[in-house]
């Protein structure tokens, strides 16, 4: 389905000669340091300001005032704008480790494939209704969420940006810095795809789901950075990922939520994944179901006979 992987090869080969593994380490050291700054301020900053308004407003506060503020809508606002740390930090590190602009990330054109984008959303929104629909009859827990609709639609386009604001920002660090400056210096895909995907799907680990759970969520988020790589080695754009990661994320964060802990703008909760009573069954199927999406989008995007067949930059 990928007869001429020409746009990725400019995209590996336009890194310049300061893109050496020590200073790709380095950079990736500086967003670190700066995706983790940005996230302590914004999240303290915001306990302290949402622990005066319960103050203020004679509200009981109970617990810890970081759980409470990540729990509340605002807190999950929050969550979702510390991501513009990564932006900072790749712009600090191609600036100053490799004096290269930021948009020398984002494809050879250095701008967002806009065909890309909405064929990468389009894909992803019709195998997620696919998903939900199997999820469904898998576990037919669906109960309304706590959110107005009135609400909901106030919350819409604020939710989107900054969903649009995360996804984003991870899509430029492990499709665009890290495998681009990998890609430049190694042939082998197994460094250069693998590598990046395995990062990005272990920073999906939760701690309160069980071991079979989360076995069958880093499959899925595996099969779909696959995904995403192949989209980007298609394309030699982030323009389709970004696209595709924003309709994955905006399905659990504004239609049908699966985790507790970010279900206050969903319309519809289903069963929470870290919650008890999953069996082995049910995590393997689970896992089936993320594979085969994944697998159908990439049939949507890739295959030669598709209207949403996305093309090189």
């Amino acid at each position: 389905m990928i007869s001429d992987p020409a746009a990725f090869e400019h995209y590996r080969r336009s890194p310049n000669a300061k893109t050496t593994l020590p200073r790709l380490l380095l950079g990736t050291a500086i967003v670190g340091l700066f995706w983790v700054a940005t996230t302590m301020a914004v999240l303290f900053g915001g306990a302290y300001l949402f622990v005066i308004w319960q103050a203020l407003s004679g509200t009981p506060i109970e617990g810890e005032a970081v759980q409470n503020f990540l729990a509340s809508p605002a807190g999950i606002l929050a969550a979702l704008a510390s991501f513009a740390g990564i932006w900072l930090g790749l712009w600090a590190a191609m600036r100053w480790v490799h004096h290269e602009p930021l948009t020398a990330l984002i494809g050879t054109s250095r701008r967002v494939s806009g065909s890309g984008f909405l064929k990468g959303l389009a894909a992803v929104l019709i195998t997620s209704l696919l998903s939900e629909i199997l999820l469904y009859l898998l576990q037919p827990d669906l109960v309304r969420g706590a959110i107005g609709l009135s609400s909901w639609l106030l919350f819409l386009i604020p939710i989107i940006v900054l969903t649009l604001l995360q996804t984003s920002s991870e899509e430029v660090l492990f499709r665009g810095y890290l495998l681009r400056g990998l890609a430049n210096r190694f042939q082998n895909p197994f460094i250069w795809a693998l590598l990046p995907a395995l990062l990005f799907t272990s920073m999906h680990w939760s701690p309160s789901s069980t071991a079979a759970i989360n076995a069958c969520v880093l499959a899925s988020i595996a099969a779909f950075a696959l995904l995403l790589t192949l989209v980007v080695y298609a394309t030699g754009n982030l323009g389709a990922a970004f696209g595709a990661h924003l309709g994955n994320n905006l399905t659990g964060f504004l239609l049908i939520s699966h985790q507790q802990s970010y279900n206050s703008f969903a319309l519809f909760n289903a069963k929470p994944l870290e919650g008890p009573g999953w069996t082995t069954l049910d995590a393997v199927l689970i896992a089936a179901i993320g594979i085969v999406c994944s697998l159908l989008t990439v049939l949507l995007l890739l295959h030669p006979r598709s209207p949403l067949k996305v093309g090189p930059d």
